[in-house]
């Protein structure tokens, strides 16, 4: 299966790294941002770098938009991974669209509201993935598979 992996540098990425036993029987690409942590996280890995800041930045949403439309056209992933936070929103958009399944998982902290990503993916997702039981209140659909770590 080939499988892209979407999620800003820092904690996303490390939640979305603490998935490994699971994505490393698989092709794939990432998306995430040039900074130490992604380069160092990811030196063995292929990495596609974003446009960030994203987070409420209206100019990077729009060229990352473009950039997801190119990957997804050229890479087209069976499956798109994102644990957020802006950059995943783009690409879990657009991932239906080219074909791939499409999933997002809410980061472990968020238990009494869901984050901005999750409200802007929610509705177009395939599958939400829950990390607590308790965030059952706030994605009712969710699936609940625990802490990925």
């Amino acid at each position: 299966m080939r499988v892209l992996l979407v999620a800003s540098s820092g904690g996303h990425l490390t939640q979305l790294w603490w998935m490994r036993p699971w994505w490393s029987g698989h092709e794939r690409v990432w998306v995430s941002f040039d900074e130490p942590h992604a380069r160092r996280l990811l030196a063995h890995e292929r990495l596609i770098v974003a446009h960030h800041p994203t987070n409420r930045h209206l100019p990077n949403l729009a060229r990352n938009l473009a950039l997801a439309r190119r990957i997804l056209k050229v890479e087209r992933p069976d499956l798109v991974v994102s644990t957020g936070a802006g950059v995943g929103v783009p690409f879990l958009w657009l991932g239906g669209r080219y074909g791939a399944r499409t999933v997002f998982v809410e980061v472990f902290d968020r238990t009494d509201a869901p984050s901005l990503t999750g409200r802007l993916v929610a509705p177009v997702v395939d599958a939400i993935v829950l990390q607590r039981g308790s965030q059952r209140a706030i994605y009712p659909r969710g699936i609940v598979l625990g802490p990925v770590r």
